[in-house]
């Protein structure tokens, strides 16, 4: 991360962030200013600053992920076909001149809680008479039981490809038990609470879907909603409605009175899309995915 100060004081960030691999290409870069400080080149600054970055460690495909709010006016079009972003917003305008291609639009949606218990229940029972009897459910909220380990860094790797990247071709990011462990184990000193709901196939004796969310200590502060994913080869059994409910109900029971859960889809998503406006979560705005190529 890098900041910006102006009398001690931040004024704007930059990250960059890349996967563990020395050897993959891409970067993932994102600049923050706030309002009152812009247009004074402290953008451009930041944003110059994480691609020289990027060029010294020879990442040359750029990934911006950047919100835009609505307006009036002539909108670009995602080639996926499905959402845009105003034309004239000044991020959109910015991302342009420094010649990224917008490549996907993503929905930001919101769930007010708490969520209405019998359309919980009504959903998730459905949903598990669809199933039917080779899939159960589990859910936990510290670390992941050891004889599952492999298969939730199955699962995390999957979500690096399985998930739709349209024209931003993400890499395969893999996941280990020995990283997830890592990982928990680093997790373990923040204040946040992931719980994960997961389906296991009876007959294979594997995890073969999985939701989590984030969930802050503070109370008056939303919930995220993080990776959701159901292996290819289990789809058509609305193990994501059946896990997406089993986590709201253990969400109500375990921390009780945040104001909402939010979440962000790609809006070629339409699955995902359709279980979480069942649910009850309404559109809150929008964000373009940007990619840019940068010859050697």
């Amino acid at each position: 991360m890098f900041v910006a100060r102006v009398g001690g004081t931040v004024v704007a960030r930059a990250t960059y962030e890349t996967l563990l691999d020395q050897n993959d290409g891409h970067a993932w870069l994102g600049v923050q200013v706030l309002p009152a400080w812009r247009r004074r080149a402290v953008g451009t600054a930041l944003a110059d600053r994480v691609e020289r970055v990027a060029a010294a460690e020879n990442r040359h495909e750029l990934i911006v992920y950047t919100a835009s709010a609505d307006a009036p006016g002539e909108r670009l079009p995602a080639p996926t076909g499905f959402g845009s972003v105003p034309l004239g917003n000044p991020e959109v305008r910015f991302l342009l001149s420094r010649g990224y291609r917008l490549e996907q639009v993503e929905r930001g949606s919101r769930l007010p809680l708490p969520a209405d218990p019998g359309l919980i229940r009504r959903f998730r029972a459905d949903a598990a008479a669809h199933a039917g009897r080779d899939y159960t459910v589990h859910c936990w909220s510290e670390g992941t039981p050891p004889r599952w380990r492999d298969d939730l860094a199955l699962l995390y790797t999957r979500m690096s490809t399985d998930a739709p990247t349209a024209g931003l071709e993400e890499p395969e990011d893999v996941w280990t038990a020995e990283r997830l462990v890592d990982e928990e184990a680093s997790r373990a000193a923040s204040p946040r609470r992931i719980l994960t709901a997961a389906a296991l196939h009876r007959p294979s004796g594997h995890l073969v879907a999985f939701t989590q969310l984030s969930v802050p200590a503070e109370p008056g502060r939303s919930v995220s909603q993080e990776d959701t994913l159901v292996l290819r080869e289990h789809r058509g059994h609305r193990l994501g409605m059946l896990l997406k409910t089993a986590n709201l109900e253990y969400l109500a029971q375990e921390s009780p009175g945040h104001p909402s859960v939010t979440t962000f889809n790609a809006e070629e998503n339409r699955h995902m899309l359709a279980v979480n406006e069942a649910l009850g979560f309404v559109p809150m705005g929008y964000e373009g995915a940007w990619k840019r190529v940068v010859s050697d």
